[in-house]
């Protein structure tokens, strides 16, 4: 096994699932490590069919609020992130993401919080993220430079906000997210 493949397998053999998909994810995600080391998104928008994204989820260390991008070619109100490189580190994805896409820097957490594997929708639909979601203390007051070509605009969103939303409106996964955070953030 390439060893920057074994060293994301053990990042997520490491994860403790919240509920019985993201154990099915895990099982999946490991399953999938094992048996190639082609985990690196190549060629644009997806080559091969299966890769890796690190996802960073910036959350108000005041008020636990989270910023989510309207982006361009999903159509949905994610977190930021990006594809991980050849041989990049997760980690790394989400600190260089972090700056490219909002212009800033953050103690971002050393290891992911949350995994899922998701069919891409919008524009670039069809093909498999793997994305590991790590979190960022930013807050809400700090100065953003989005990245106007990925994302329509950015927003702060509380936890009541996002749970009396429409659902469609996000990542299928970030309801479940939202359990996954600690009590601290979660419960501001």
């Amino acid at each position: 096994m390439r060893s920057t493949v074994a060293a994301v397998h053990d990042v997520v053999t490491r994860l403790e699932p919240v509920d019985n998909l993201e154990g099915e994810h895990r099982g999946h995600a490991l399953g999938w490590l094992r048996s190639t080391d082609d985990v690196f998104r190549r060629v644009k928008p997806a080559e091969p069919s299966r890769h890796l994204v690190s996802y960073v989820v910036p959350v108000d260390p005041a008020d636990g609020s989270l910023l989510l991008v309207e982006h361009v070619n999903a159509g949905l109100w994610l977190p930021p992130g990006g594809h991980v490189e050849v041989d990049e580190d997760p980690f790394v994805t989400a600190t260089r993401e972090i700056e490219e896409e909002l212009g800033v820097t953050g103690p971002i957490s050393a290891t992911p919080l949350f995994l899922t594997v998701t069919e891409t929708v919008g524009m670039d639909s069809g093909h498999i993220d793997v994305s590991l979601w790590y979190t960022v203390e930013i807050p809400r007051d700090q100065r953003l430079q989005p990245d106007t070509g990925e994302f329509h605009s950015v927003r702060w969103w509380s936890r009541d906000e996002i749970l009396k939303a429409d659902p469609a409106l996000f990542d299928p996964h970030l309801l479940r997210f939202l359990k996954k955070l600690p009590n601290a953030e979660r419960d501001r």
